[in-house]
């Protein structure tokens, strides 16, 4: 499918009604963090300097269809203003009188944001509001996508406005992460080798079908690896286990092997006494852990031969952190991974979520070809799925 851009749209003059993702915490009436806010701004400052006017859409949280003074968009306005380096105007909701009002009357070069769309219950539920999308695709002559952490998600904002113009085109950023996936997992430089972690198998187990026939290497950590090795007869204490993915996890071992794929799991541990921040932390010798124990990360190791193959690696997936990382004392399993991948000449891509924020946290951050600004969505095209939010883009 050919993807539309904004560099195919003729943006003179026009009004760019454009998806964003500013889904970002507010603490005490200011952003928190703003890095979507700076991810989105080349897309947004492209089109000002191709003379358009732009009317930016999100959500935030999880305000339950009405409105809530706790979700609002009204900080992220105020934040705009400094990283623009111009006024955002502000939109008290995101369709009616006012809202209307206010994109009717901007020139090229002025930013309108929209209060909350899930302030209507029809953004998640078009259904339920067939006026809903209608309402905002008046605010634009032209539609812009550049929320790719909502792409997995069919709502109002993300299709059914998009629907309804003959000129849509994915934002820079929505561009940048269909590329790299698309590229990793259609053309990958070889050896290609994923990264699978996190505390669930079943939260990984169609990922992991998908990446098999695809991929060289699949490295397994965080808990779901407990799950693996129990299903192979090693005792793994008092982790954290899905009794029945037991079977599934079998399946995957043998499907592996059928495939020639190399499937890693952890030669040895550290563990606590329980799951907590300040238990004791000690080093496994095997893959054996001791009856009274839990793992917490992966030991060194399993560390050391993790990172060998992501160094030697031509492409790299992360997706999901090797423990429980956000304590220092199990931290280092996926902080030094994190720093692995950040020195391998690979291509390396992580899955956003929590792998993003050890990237982040890692201070290897700008040594990644590519971090994702979406985890449900980025877990989705790893999947193999398709997007609502890229495919009524790819059909433009």
């Amino acid at each position: 499918m050919k993807k539309t851009t904004i560099r195919d749209l003729d943006l003179h003059g026009k009004r760019v009604l454009m998806r964003v993702d500013f889904n970002v915490p507010i603490r005490n009436g200011a952003v928190g963090d703003e890095t979507r806010l700076v991810a989105a701004l080349p897309t947004i400052q492209y089109a000002l300097a191709q003379g358009a006017s732009v009317v930016l859409m999100s959500h935030l949280g999880r305000p339950k269809g009405r409105p809530d003074p706790e979700f609002s968009l009204r900080p992220v306005s105020s934040r705009l203003d400094s990283l623009l380096n111009r006024e955002t105007l502000f939109a008290p909701d995101c369709i009616g009188p006012a809202a209307q009002d206010l994109a009717r009357k901007l020139v090229p070069g002025q930013v309108l944001l929209l209060e909350n769309l899930r302030f209507h219950g029809g953004e998640k539920n078009p259904e339920s509001e067939p006026h809903f999308a209608e309402a905002l695709a008046s605010l634009g002559d032209c539609y812009v996508n550049d929320a790719f952490g909502t792409a997995h998600r069919a709502h109002a904002s993300m299709v059914a406005v998009a629907e309804r113009f003959e000129h849509r085109a994915a934002g820079f950023l929505m561009a940048k992460e269909i590329d790299y996936f698309n590229s990793a997992l259609s053309s990958p430089r070889r050896p290609f080798a994923a990264v699978m972690g996190g505390a669930k198998v079943s939260d990984k187990i169609l990922v992991i079908e998908h990446l098999l026939s695809k991929v060289d290497a699949l490295l397994i950590g965080g808990a779901m690896a407990y799950t693996f090795l129990k299903s192979q007869g090693v005792q793994i204490g008092k982790s954290r286990v899905e009794e029945d993915k037991l079977g599934m996890a079998s399946q995957l071992m043998s499907r592996s092997k059928e495939l020639g794929v190399e499937l890693l799991l952890p030669q040895d541990h550290v563990c606590g006494l329980e799951f907590a921040e300040q238990t004791a932390a000690s080093t496994t010798e095997s893959p054996e852990i001791d009856a009274d124990k839990l793992g917490l990360d992966i030991g060194p190791r399993t560390l050391q031969a993790y990172s060998e193959r992501v160094l030697k690696a031509g492409t790299v997936v992360w997706n999901g952190p090797m423990g429980v990382f956000e304590w220092e004392a199990f931290s280092r399993g996926t902080l030094g991974l994190a720093e692995a991948c950040a020195l391998s000449p690979a291509t390396t891509i992580v899955g956003g979520g929590d792998s993003a924020a050890a990237a982040k946290r890692s201070g290897f951050a700008d040594k990644f070809s590519h971090i994702s600004t979406g985890g449900g969505a980025s877990l989705a095209l790893l999947e193999g799925k398709a997007l609502p939010g890229i495919e009524i883009l790819s059909d433009a």
